[in-house]
């Protein structure tokens, strides 16, 4: 079982729609308001002074609308949050209601048997700023906003204790709301950025910066070169050119794709393939990607907690998650300070050995490489055929060499396969599946198949044959199959990755205000910290991710190892 989560008492907060004022009432663990509401004149002075005598949990609409209005004036950073807006996210798909609207207006008319409005459209980066940021929440006029928090509060606490697992969910929840409180302060204190390391990297790759809308010179190069080797003019964004320009000189090709591209031994192939990859730096992270996101040398990502169904962040523009290799070199910490670069190696695979409880692949995660282990069990010492096949079993992959390797591992990782399988099973079914801590999978839409005719009862679950043949119905089973399968890995992982950065941030707090969570992907966090800090922070990573293993996982043998490295400039983590 996982360690449960510790009580706190709790304040809801409701702030004035213009001003820095607002209002609190003291909770408790239930929701149960313990006092009267309090008006302070200065929401930040209130929550800076309770957060010095230990802290409550606060208990807000939604942390992306608040907090950024509070962090510039709050000298102590809030240790917990319950963020009203991502718990009914997580309570709406767990009662099979994804999508529907998730504001404290849309609980509340539902708590209310009200007519139930829509979210607000999900702001971009050059959006004007919302004057009146409660209006988001779209309560009904004549509705008191603490009023709503205190209720909708009250009723997912009530919701909470209801599924199989609530002390897991409550967990979720607890995590999901502090990754709103650092995204929050990730955004607003930015990754470091160099311009001038930046242009020197765009210059050195592209050319000169081109002026208007032109071309960077070597593009224009490699378009012309392309034309050249294809024999006609075609411009290579275009794949309705490229296409029939390739089927000219006899080179037939279903897509413009880089995979496709890369099996093509034509001349044009390699130099479009070439175009491609600079034209989508030049797009994604060139100049005036630069001048839209970097600002006083920081690069200033605007995250989205939960953006992914698995759990899994995403970023309103910008690519902050898809940081290309050739420019990380523009990572480079402050004088005086280092990254401290923390990536959980072969995270999904881990997952997935102490989710099944499989002594042999609890085992082989004992090691450092855990393709390595495998393979030594498994594989003759071919770490290549057990990362093949693992990889296989994790993503529902059965043709080629893939359909052998996974017999194997059925043997000898019997557990750990029938987990996978199962989920496969259920998926096939339209049926879900839930992580470790309970963030449960979509259904498909409605009429997605006619099990009537889909036989979806048999076989080993999805990607347990060849689709050849089979049915579009059959065909669509086994492709939700293969998502469930994969989802309750992936989402687990994202379990343990929001347990680690919330501990990481706790535990970063502890050392003083100086070291920053600066950048978090999936499996990944990077902290700024003087240099002098640089032990204490790795010190704190590596206690942060085995906090969370046991948090998520409880008492599994299988062990999740942070690798840390600590460098003046991102490129050189890798």
């Amino acid at each position: 079982m996982s360690t449960p989560l510790p009580s706190a008492p709790r304040v809801a907060v409701a702030p004035d729609p213009v001003g820095h004022g607002g209002r609190l009432l003291a909770l408790d663990e239930e929701g149960v308001p313990t006092g009267s509401a309090e008006r302070v004149a200065d929401l930040a002075a209130a929550i800076a002074a309770r957060e010095a005598s230990g802290g409550p949990r606060w208990v807000w609409a939604a942390t992306e609308d608040l907090y950024p209005r509070l962090l510039d004036r709050l000298p102590v950073r809030p240790a917990r949050c319950h963020d009203l807006k991502l718990v009914e996210t997580l309570l709406l798909g767990r009662d099979g209601r994804h999508g529907q609207p998730r504001s404290l207006g849309a609980a509340w008319a539902r708590l209310n048997d009200l007519p139930v409005p829509e979210d607000a459209r999900e702001g971009a980066a050059d959006d004007q700023p919302v004057l009146f940021a409660a209006d988001r929440h779209h309560l009904p006029q004549d509705a008191d906003p603490l009023t709503a928090v205190v209720a909708v509060h009250a009723e997912q606490q009530r919701r909470l204790q209801e599924g199989e697992h609530p002390g897991r969910m409550r967990l979720l929840c607890a995590a999901e709301s502090a990754g709103s409180l650092a995204a929050a302060e990730m955004g607003r204190g930015g990754l470091p950025w160099s311009a001038a390391v930046h242009d020197e990297l765009l210059t050195g790759l592209l050319g000169p910066r081109p002026s208007g809308g032109a071309r960077p010179k070597l593009l224009g190069e490699l378009a012309t070169q392309v034309q050249e080797a294809l024999g006609s003019p075609v411009n290579p964004d275009s794949p309705a050119q490229v296409l029939p320009a390739f089927a000219r000189v006899g080179v037939q090709l279903p897509s413009t794709r880089s995979h496709v591209l890369r099996e093509v031994e034509h001349p044009a192939a390699a130099l479009l393939l070439r175009y491609k990859e600079l034209s989508r730096i030049h797009a994604a992270h060139g100049w005036a990607w630069r001048e839209s996101w970097v600002r006083g040398g920081r690069f200033r990502a605007e995250y989205v907690v939960g953006g992914v169904v698995s759990g899994r962040w995403a970023t309103r523009g910008g690519g902050a998650l898809q940081i290309p290799r050739l420019l990380r070199s523009a990572v480079v910490a402050d004088p005086g300070h280092r990254l401290v670069v923390a990536d959980a190696g072969q995270l999904e695979p881990r997952v997935l050995a102490a989710m099944s409880a499989d002594t042999g692949l609890a085992a082989a995660a004992a090691e450092g490489d855990l393709y390595a282990g495998i393979a030594r069990t498994a594989f003759g010492g071919d770490r290549s055929r057990a990362k093949i096949g693992l990889l296989a079993a994790m993503y529902g992959q059965t043709s080629g060499e893939a359909g052998q390797l996974l017999a194997i591992l059925r043997r000898r990782f019997p557990d750990a396969m029938g987990l996978v399988e199962s989920a496969a099973r259920i998926g096939e079914g339209g049926g879900v599946v839930r992580s470790r801590l309970g963030r449960t999978s979509p259904t498909p839409a409605s009429g997605w198949l006619d099990t009537e005719d889909a036989d979806l009862g048999s076989g080993s679950g999805s990607g347990s044959g060849s689709d050849d043949g089979s049915s579009p119905d059959r065909r669509a089973a086994r492709s939700w199959g293969r998502f469930t399968r994969n989802f309750i890995i992936q989402a687990s992982a994202s379990d343990w990755a929001l347990a680690m950065l919330a501990a990481t941030r706790r535990r970063l707090a502890a050392i003083g205000p100086e070291p920053q969570l600066v950048f978090f992907q999936h499996d990944e966090i990077i902290v700024h910290t003087p240099t002098g800090l640089a032990g204490p922070v790795e010190a704190a990573v590596a206690a942060a991710g085995e906090e969370a293993r046991r948090l998520v996982f409880g008492d599994t043998p299988v062990r999740f190892p942070l690798e840390t490295n600590v460098v003046e400039c991102y490129a050189d983590a890798k």
